[in-house]
């Protein structure tokens, strides 16, 4: 009998400032695209962060992959290097990228994707992001 597949998830909160910018764009380009997201000092946000992992319901430890296990990696990975931070400044993985949710959701999936398959047979299956309590971003990996 094939095991039930499951979708775990671990949500994780963290704050960081951020500044939208292109340098490759004109200053008049970037204030008309990012608005006030553009302003020279940045400004912050209360991040949301949703990992989901899905795979197969493991018959010997009923689990998919221990949540405590998943707690520690995004912890490690995502929340101990972004958290008050300014993000285009302080967190070397997002060097050279623009700050924007969907960006970060793409470098959060980066960085979490091959430790995860570590664990066994389940596999990092989303990132949502959450800018604000009306704004997210969903991002299913590469092959989506």
């Amino acid at each position: 009998m094939n095991a039930p597949l499951v979708e775990i998830v671990h949500r994780e909160e963290f704050s960081a400032a951020h500044r939208l910018h292109n340098p490759a764009l004109s200053d008049e380009e970037n204030r008309r695209i990012y608005g006030a997201c553009n302003n020279e000092h940045g400004h912050g946000h209360n991040y949301v962060l949703d990992v989901v992992v899905r795979g197969p319901v493991d018959p010997r430890t009923g689990m998919v992959m221990n949540l405590v296990d998943l707690a520690g990696l995004v912890h490690e990975e995502i929340f101990a290097p972004c958290d008050h931070k300014h993000l285009n400044h302080d967190v070397d993985f997002l060097e050279g990228r623009i700050t924007t949710a969907e960006n970060l959701a793409v470098a959060f999936w980066d960085r979490l994707a091959a430790r995860i398959e570590e664990y066994g047979a389940c596999r990092l299956h989303r990132i949502r992001l959450y800018e604000s309590r009306k704004d997210y971003v969903d991002y299913r990996g590469p092959q989506s």
